[in-house]
C-alpha cells in the first residue's frame, strides 16, 4: 500500500520534473541586466541564514510576482533562508542540486505535518492543490518527458555525426550613401558572412563570404581616372577613400584559415586566404570594423599592409606569441598566388611581415614595430613601420589618439605599373578619436595623414583628411556621417576632391 506521505513526495517530484523540462523563454527571467549585483567581499556559496518571517528578506516586497510563494514557504514550511545580508535575491539562477534539497525539505516538513495529525489544515489543502495539479497536467507531463526522450536520442545522434561541435554565424552589410566633387549621387554596399567553427573551444575555423554592388565613391572615381596607384584598390598602396567601394557582386571567399594553440601563450594560424590586416597593425581606433573612420587609407599602414596582398588574400601562415603579459611578437606570411603553379607560395607575389608589441605598464598606451618584406609585381619592397595608441579617460568621454608612421623602398620592375621602380616613400596618418562624447554610445573622430610621400612619384603629394560622427542606433545598427577630402589623388597635381558619406552598418 502506497502511503500518503510517499504519494505526496512522488507528486512533487513530477512537478519538479515538469519545471525542468520547461524552453527557457517560456519561463518568466529577468534581464541579464537586471540581475543583482553582488557585492564584491560576497560571494553565493556563503551560508545561509534562517528566516522566520518573509517581512526579514529587504528585497521581498508584497507586489513581487512571487510573494505568496515565497511568504508560503518561509512562514508556512520553513524551508528557504536568506543570505546574511538579509536579502533574498530571488534572480539568482538556481541549480539542480539546491531545488533538490529545498524540495526534500518541503517533503520532510510535509511528513511531519501529517504524522502531527495536522489532516484538515494547510497541509491538507496543500495536498489537494498538488492532486488537481497531477490530475490536470498528467497527461501533459508524460508526453513532455516522451518529448525529452526523443530529443536526447537525437540530440547524440546529431553530436555524433555533425561536423563542428560549435559553429557561430554573424554577418555584416555595409549601406553607405555618398557624393562628392565631379560625382553623382551613388549607393555603395558590401555584405560580409563570417562562419566561426570550434572544435576544441580554444581553437577556431575562420571563414568569410564577401560581396557587393561594385560601387565606387567620387574619391575612388578620381583615382581610377589616371592609372590607380594609391586609390582604395591603388596598385602601389591603400591611400583611399571609402573603404567599402569597389566590392565585387561576384561572391568572394575573403577568408579562409585555422588558428589552433599548441601552448596556452602561443597562437598559430594556416589557411589558404590569409588576410594580412587581420594579425598585424591592429589599432583600437582606425581600423577595418566599420566602427570609426570610412577612409581605407586611416585602417591600416599602406606600406606595412600591402594592398595587393590583402585586397586579394593570401595562402599562408601567422603566429603570434604572448611573451609575456605586455609583450606580444607575431609573425605572417602570406603569397597571394599560391593557388598557381608558375608563380607557387614563395615567389611574387607575397609579403613576411614581423610586429612587436609593447603595452605600457599600468598606462592605456600601445606600440607597435613593424617590418614588411615583400615581391609585388615584380618590385622588391621592404618597409619599416610604427603603430601607436594612447587611450585617455575623462569625465566626459573617452579620448583616443592613434598614428601610423612607415618608411620603405621600392625596387624593380613592376609589371602593373610598367615602369622600373626605384622609391623611397614615407607614410604617415595622425588621428583623434572621442567616445561616448556627450551622447552615451557616440564616436566621433578626425584623422590626416599622406599615403605615399615621394618626390619620384608624380607631381604632387596625396593628402587625406577625414571627420566623422557614429551613433550606435541599437545594437545591431550603427549610423555614421562622415566628409573626406583628398588632395592631388595618385600624387598627381589636381583639384581637390571633396566627399560626404552617410554609413549604415547592419551587423548580425
Amino acid at each position: 500500500m502506497v502511503k500518503k506521505t510517499d504519494w505526496i513526495a512522488g507528486s512533487l517530484a513530477g512537478l519538479s520534473t515538469l519545471t525542468f523540462m520547461l524552453p527557457v523563454w517560456a519561463q518568466d527571467l529577468a534581464p541579464i541586466d537586471q540581475l543583482e549585483q553582488l557585492p564584491t567581499d560576497q560571494t553565493i556559496d556563503q551560508p545561509m541564514a534562517e528566516v522566520r518571517s518573509v517581512s526579514e528578506l529587504s528585497d521581498v516586497r508584497p507586489g513581487d510576482w512571487a510573494f505568496q510563494a515565497v511568504q508560503a514557504l518561509v512562514e508556512r514550511y520553513g524551508v528557504l533562508s536568506g543570505y546574511p545580508d538579509g536579502t533574498f535575491r530571488g534572480n539568482r539562477p538556481m541549480t539542480r542540486y539546491e531545488f533538490a534539497s529545498a524540495l526534500r525539505a518541503v517533503v520532510i516538513r510535509v511528513e511531519e505535518q501529517l504524522s502531527s495529525g495536522d489532516l484538515g489544515g494547510t497541509v491538507q489543502q496543500d495536498v489537494s492543490t498538488i492532486r488537481r495539479l497531477i490530475n490536470s497536467y498528467g497527461r501533459d507531463l508524460e508526453d513532455l518527458r516522451s518529448r525529452l526522450d526523443n530529443i536526447t536520442a537525437r540530440n547524440t545522434a546529431l553530436e555524433q555525426q555533425q561536423f563542428s561541435t560549435t559553429t557561430k554565424f554573424n554577418g555584416r552589410i555595409d549601406l553607405a550613401l555618398t557624393n562628392g566633387t565631379d560625382a553623382n549621387l551613388t549607393v555603395v554596399n558590401r555584405t560580409r558572412i563570417d562562419f566561426l567553427t570550434s572544435f576544441q573551444g580554444t581553437d577556431r575555423l575562420v571563414t568569410q563570404l564577401e560581396a557587393g554592388n561594385n560601387g565606387q565613391d567620387a574619391i575612388a572615381n578620381a583615382h581610377n581616372r589616371r592609372q590607380n596607384l594609391l586609390g582604395t584598390t591603388g596598385i602601389l598602396a591603400d591611400g583611399g577613400g571609402l573603404e567599402s567601394a569597389g566590392a565585387t557582386s561576384n561572391i568572394k571567399l575573403r577568408k579562409l584559415y585555422y588558428a589552433f594553440r599548441p601552448a596556452e601563450n602561443l597562437e598559430v594560424a594556416v589557411g589558404s586566404n590569409i588576410p594580412p590586416s587581420d594579425f598585424v597593425d591592429r589599432n583600437s581606433f582606425a581600423n577595418q570594423s566599420g566602427q570609426n573612420f570610412a577612409s581605407s587609407f586611416f585602417a591600416n599602414n599602406p606600406l606595412i599592409v600591402q594592398n595587393e596582398i590583402d585586397r586579394f588574400g593570401g595562402a599562408g601562415a601567422a603566429v603570434a606569441w604572448n611573451v609575456r603579459n605586455n609583450l606580444t611578437l607575431r609573425a605572417l606570411y602570406a603569397g597571394a598566388d599560391a593557388s598557381n603553379p608558375s608563380s607557387g607560395l614563395f615567389n611574387d607575389r607575397y609579403q613576411a611581415t614581423l610586429e612587436a608589441e609593447y603595452a605600457v605598464p599600468n598606462e592605456p598606451l600601445s606600440v607597435r614595430l613593424q617590418y614588411t618584406h615583400g615581391d609585388i609585381n615584380g618590385t622588391q619592397v621592404d618597409a619599416a613601420g610604427i603603430n601607436a595608441e594612447w587611450a585617455i579617460q575623462r569625465r566626459y568621454g573617452v579620448f583616443g589618439i592613434f598614428g601610423r608612421l612607415g618608411i620603405g623602398r621600392y625596387q624593380g620592375f613592376n609589371s602593373l605599373v610598367g615602369e622600373d621602380l626605384d622609391l623611397n616613400p614615407k607614410t604617415w596618418a595622425l588621428g583623434l578619436s572621442i567616445q561616448n562624447f556627450l551622447v552615451p554610445g557616440s564616436k566621433a573622430g578626425i584623422a590626416v595623414g599622406q599615403p605615399f610621400v615621394t618626390s619620384k612619384l608624380g607631381n604632387a603629394t596625396q593628402t587625406n583628411i577625414e571627420a566623422f560622427f557614429g551613433l550606435a542606433l541599437s545594437e545591431h545598427i550603427n549610423f555614421s556621417p562622415s566628409l573626406i577630402l583628398v588632395t592631388n589623388p595618385n600624387n598627381q597635381k589636381s583639384p581637390t576632391i571633396w566627399e560626404w558619406v552617410v554609413r549604415v552598418l547592419y551587423s548580425f
